[in-house]
């Protein structure tokens, strides 16, 4: 499994869409998938930035791994973003569901990420819902960096400011390292 994290706007869709393109690996973006799951007032909550719980978010993921098959490599897109969603992750590991080929972290500035966000026309990407995000991604999602390293799982930083042909030969680099790594 390559993890993608970052904030929104700092390409983990385009990379996660890329490197699966590139190298035939199942694409689980969450994003993707609670724009089509999540109804009603849900629905509502999650387009003015609001994040499910955890509890929501596990049981979701729990079931779309469920569809994959997670011996093979695939790209996880969005997930985790809270510790006790890491932690889940850390725990399917330990147990043998599946192994964490690379964890990446995509690092970009409000200022990339508020152009990228307004220039793809979501309806979900309000001044006040980016601002919301980016908030949260320092506060609740930064944090797993830090519990990822503590659990000895490294984790890869890149420059998602760059533009996205660059980005993506960087994370190539990462993964066909690893991948060579983990065959060995």
């Amino acid at each position: 499994m390559i993890v993608l994290l970052g904030v929104a706007g700092a390409g983990k869709s385009m990379q996660g869409r890329l490197l699966a393109d590139d190298y035939g690996y199942a694409w689980i973006s969450t994003g993707e998938i609670l724009r089509v799951l999540v109804t009603g007032k849900r629905r509502q909550e999650m387009l003015q930035g609001k994040l499910l719980s955890d509890e929501e978010m596990i049981k979701i993921m729990d079931k779309v791994l469920g569809l994959v098959d997670v011996k093979e490599e695939f790209v996880l897109d969005g997930f985790p973003r809270t510790i006790p969603q890491c932690d889940w992750i850390l725990e399917q590991v330990k147990n043998g569901a599946f192994n964490i080929t690379a964890v990446i972290h995509l690092v970009a500035s409000e200022e990339v990420v508020r152009d990228r966000l307004f220039h793809r026309g979501r309806v979900d990407d309000t001044d006040e819902a980016i601002s919301r995000r980016f908030s949260e991604y320092k506060v609740v999602t930064m944090p797993i960096i830090d519990h990822f390293t503590k659990a000895n799982v490294r984790v890869y930083e890149i420059d998602a400011s760059q533009e996205p042909r660059a980005v993506h030969e960087n994370i190539m680099k990462i993964v066909n390292l690893n991948s060579q790594t983990n065959q060995s």
